[in-house]
């Protein structure tokens, strides 16, 4: 499977997204801010990537993000701007 493959895997896409909301509940209810917990699931997740993939794969695909977050792909509708 290659990197940019990944979203579009549908029942364990599905499975590792809920796994990762009920540890963000988890985080939230201890009272752990959001802000650090989205820096140890970017840390962990890019970590994770660049042991599989590798830097230059990483680098490339985070490369891509610059333009979908300029897009508002990741903006929640509750976000203020």
């Amino acid at each position: 499977m290659q990197l940019g493959e990944l979203a579009e895997t549908s029942e364990d896409s599905l499975k590792a997204l809920g796994i990762m909301l009920q540890a963000w509940d988890q985080g939230a209810e201890d009272g752990v801010a959001p802000e650090l917990m989205a820096y140890a699931a970017l840390f962990t997740a890019l970590t994770d990537l660049v042991g599989i993939y590798g830097e230059t794969a990483v680098a490339t695909m985070a490369k891509g993000l610059v333009s979908r977050i300029e897009r508002g792909e990741f903006t929640s509708p509750n976000t203020l701007q």
